[in-house]
């Protein structure tokens, strides 16, 4: 329904837990909170529920449930020829979890088109914590010992929430993906979460899920124990 109440909530402990999802905005897509905190208790418990922050320097912390919810499963990932003949000639190293911050920044740069960028100091900070606590993790993509492309996100249970990408090279961030969904499945991962759809993210893949139908799966798969870092590269493609 559109025009439902927003939930303004105070630092700390959620005092009525957080919102149904249900009652997220139509319009803007998903928006359902605004406030609280970015501590790593507060994003682990948000992940879990569908949940996840997504705001511009200035404004207020905003939480956001998206309805259709964009997701891929890895065992349903299949390069394009282009990326498998990239992959086959190794145009780039890649690694796991060896400059998380350093991709995080990159992700923030400004990119063509754009006026600023929604990861904040505040959330780059945030993430480098449970990057810390060994929940958060990123893929690197290098050519001749210059990072170029890469991504990070949230492991929680069997799933993957990621977060952002980034590209200095022909392919490189989807290098860096291929990557990372051969690592999921070897380790028992069962869904990634992108999110909101978008081109790049259906070039490779990523298909729309009612959001119930997203929360049943999360329900079933972002279940403790959780897949702890770092990572490490443990599969050549």
């Amino acid at each position: 329904m559109s025009g439902p109440r927003l939930y303004w909530v105070r630092e700390g402990r959620w005092r009525a837990g957080w919102p149904p999802v249900e009652q997220a905005c139509d319009d803007p897509n998903g928006l359902l909170a605004a406030g609280g905190d970015l501590e790593p208790a507060t994003l682990l418990d948000a992940y879990r529920r569908g949940i996840f922050p997504w705001f511009s320097e200035g404004d207020p912390i905003l939480w956001w449930s998206p309805q259709p919810r964009a997701v891929l499963w890895p065992q349903e990932f299949v390069p394009s020829r282009s990326l498998r003949r990239r992959l086959a000639r190794g145009d780039y190293r890649v690694s796991f979890d060896t400059a998380f911050d350093a991709v995080v920044a990159a992700c923030a740069a400004p990119r063509p088109g754009a006026s600023g960028t929604w990861i904040t100091p505040g959330m780059a900070g945030a993430y480098g914590a449970l990057h810390r606590l060994g929940y958060a993790h990123s893929v690197e993509a290098r050519q001749d010992g210059e990072l170029v492309g890469g991504l990070y996100g949230v492991a929680l249970g069997q799933v993957f929430f990621g977060e952002s990408m980034f590209s200095r090279r022909s392919d490189a961030s989807k290098v860096a993906f291929a990557h990372l969904v051969r690592y999921l499945l070897n380790h028992d991962c069962r869904l990634i979460d992108c999110q909101v759809s978008s081109g790049h993210l259906a070039s490779l893949g990523a298909v729309d899920m009612p959001r119930a139908e997203f929360l049943t799966w999360l329900d079933r798969l972002a279940r403790p124990p959780d897949p702890r870092g770092p990572w490490h590269v443990d599969d050549d493609l």
